[in-house]
């Protein structure tokens, strides 16, 4: 991989999410007319005014920032799913979720967050996840680390938690979209960890696992734009992330899987618990 993508350049990209969470974002939290939101096939899977308005928004600022790189956006791939087949060959391509936990913004919970992934050929190579309610932004460049940065310029580099014994583990783990038999397997096995949640919000889930304040992340689904900037956020603070299968995560794949742990032996420990079949001794079929 040729392309290097600078500090000052993922420091832009925060900007410009900061710039449109308080033109766009902020002014309708809490303040969305019934006629503004809206389904996409689920009562659980939410749209706005607000995601669509910020998307335009955010779009409109990457191209003037780099004319000629692919924008690929959560609300532009539900009306164009062939945007995605555009990450393989792009030199460089921003993938945007104007507002990850929709349904958290939707229902005033203070609790959702801004994400864009610079990529190059396939491969992340920069993100960025912001808090417009907190106005900060987890930030990561690849190859350089990651670091919170605070709206008054602070910066704070960023570590995942230390390995720890399974009972001592806090993990957010997203099992309602997994396979049944997976799904119920893996919920048998919960107990085992000192706690479980979710915060119905990857972009807040990926900074707290990359700022040490949980072990544990594993997804089934694998939208690019809710994954990609997490990742490397992560992956730049130190942890280890894989499919189920073992193999790396790109933002290209879209299942498979993602298992989250602060090093390789704790991501083993917990795929084994969670993945692997005693019975047969064998991971289940996904």
């Amino acid at each position: 991989m040729s392309r290097t993508f600078s500090r000052d350049d993922t420091r832009r990209l925060a900007v410009v999410l900061a710039e449109v969470a308080q033109s766009v974002v902020m002014p309708r939290f809490r303040n969305l007319p019934p006629e503004a939101i809206r389904s996409k096939g689920s009562p659980h899977n939410l749209v706005t005014d607000a995601d669509e308005e910020a998307e335009r928004q955010i779009f409109a600022r990457l191209a003037r920032l780099h004319p000629g790189a692919v924008l690929i956006g959560e609300e532009a791939s539900e009306r164009n799913p062939a945007l995605l087949n555009m990450l393989v060959d792009a030199d460089l391509a921003f993938i945007v979720d104007p507002i990850d936990g929709t349904r958290n913004y939707v229902m005033g919970l203070p609790l959702f967050g801004m994400m864009i992934a610079a990529c190059h050929r396939g491969e992340v190579i920069a993100g960025v996840i912001y808090d417009p309610v907190c106005r900060d932004a987890a930030i990561a460049v690849r190859g350089e680390g990651a670091w919170m940065a605070r709206e008054d310029g602070a910066m704070t580099q960023l570590a995942v938690a230390k390995a720890a014994p399974l009972q001592d583990m806090e993990c957010m783990i997203d099992s309602k979209s997994l396979p049944k038999d997976l799904r119920d397997m893996a919920n048998s096995r919960l107990s085992a960890f000192a706690r479980n949640t979710s915060l119905h919000c990857a972009a807040h889930e990926y900074r707290m696992a990359a700022s040490g304040h949980c072990h544990v992340l594993l997804y089934n689904k694998l939208h690019p734009w809710d994954h990609a900037a997490g990742w490397l956020l992560h992956q730049e603070a130190g942890g280890y992330s894989a499919h189920f299968d073992g193999s790396p995560y790109k933002p290209t794949h879209r299942d498979g899987g993602l298992l989250i742990a602060p090093d390789k032996a704790s991501w083993e420990e917990v795929r084994k618990l969670l993945l692997v079949d005693r019975r047969q001794g064998s991971r289940q079929a996904l």
